[in-house]
């Protein structure tokens, strides 16, 4: 690892962080080493980075100290935060905070920062279409990223926005689901709108091809998906591949799902509602042929759900 540029790769053991992790220790000719990051290294998670050949260093997004030694000697940091572990846009930026400060504390060449945009830019301020959520934001685990991004200033930065990870079709229990008489169904407040998703995993692999790239995209935003689909198409393609009986879909209101009473409906029902309401505003962030540029694997709708059938039926209910 000496005669490597490490990379401290923050959330190792999520969905974005791990695909980086795994990206870096899969290139056998790669300049990079990977530094895992992770709050717990007792984790099953991180003991399988480490056998494979990551650095595994404990770390704490709360604890800007811890951040320092884990990114001490570091080349580049890959900066993400996890909203739905706390359900709060005021932590979500404390911590983006501490990586940020940590990082210029450690003097890194490059940081990649995952964020996403402020959707309040995208209606007037007593817009009544969707509700306010903790006070100032529509979208919280949106907004409260955009507003981090002012405390990367200073840093040689890319800016990766990302998009709806498809893996929370089983990851999040947002797939179909099945009823008592066999029927699968599920509902989404996006009318006809298409909705731009990714495998979680492409997003760090892209993150990669970012750092690969170097100065290249320093001081740059990159905005990316891997595919657009309606919720229909989507239910055709699950239909298709999974072998399963047709899926109903219910475009219920915006309302109406941010009703449904699960931890976090109100915040989902804003963001789909954002999806639907902004898709041209939304679409205009991301390049799907430079997210391929990034990462020649960018995965389709389709190859996602043959790659992940089993995961995907099993959380549907078999």
């Amino acid at each position: 690892m000496a005669d490597k540029k490490i990379i401290a790769v923050v959330g190792s053991t999520g969905s974005q962080g791990g695909g980086l992790c795994r990206a870096i220790l899969g290139d056998a000719s790669s300049e990079f080493a990977c530094r895992a990051i992770t709050r717990d290294p007792s984790k099953d998670a991180a003991k399988a980075l480490a056998k494979k050949g990551a650095e595994v260093v404990q770390a704490d997004l709360d604890d800007v100290e811890s951040l320092k030694k884990a990114f001490a000697g570091a080349y580049g940091v890959y900066g993400v935060t996890n909203f739905w572990e706390h359900f709060s846009g005021a932590k979500e930026k404390e911590q983006a905070k501490n990586i940020a400060d940590a990082a210029k504390a450690a003097g890194v060449k490059h940081v990649v920062w995952s964020t996403l945009e402020d959707t309040r830019k995208f209606m007037q301020a007593d817009d009544t279409r969707m509700p306010m959520l903790q006070d100032v934001y529509r979208v919280p685990h949106f907004d409260a990223k955009a507003e981090a991004d002012a405390y990367f200033e200073g840093l040689p930065l890319t800016k990766l926005v990302t998009s709806f990870y498809w893996d929370n079709l089983y990851t999040f229990g947002l797939g179909p689901q099945k009823a008592e008489d066999g029927s699968l169904s599920w509902a989404f407040p996006m009318g006809e709108a298409k909705m731009a998703g990714i495998a979680a995993a492409d997003i760090g692999k892209v993150a990669y091809g970012i750092f690969k790239a170097g100065p290249a995209y320093i001081g740059k935003t990159v905005g990316i998906y891997g595919e657009a689909l309606t919720i229909k198409a989507m239910g055709d393609t699950l239909t298709s591949v999974l072998g399963v009986g047709s899926i109903t879909y219910n475009a219920v209101d915006a309302d109406a799902y941010r009703g449904f009473g699960f931890p976090g409906a109100d915040e989902l029902g804003n963001m789909f509602q954002v999806y639907r309401d902004f898709e041209k505003e939304f679409m205009a962030n991301r390049d799907l042929d430079l997210a391929r540029l990034l990462d020649a694997e960018l995965q389709s709708f389709e190859d996602f759900v043959k790659i992940n059938a089993e995961a995907i039926k099993g959380a549907m209910g078999g």
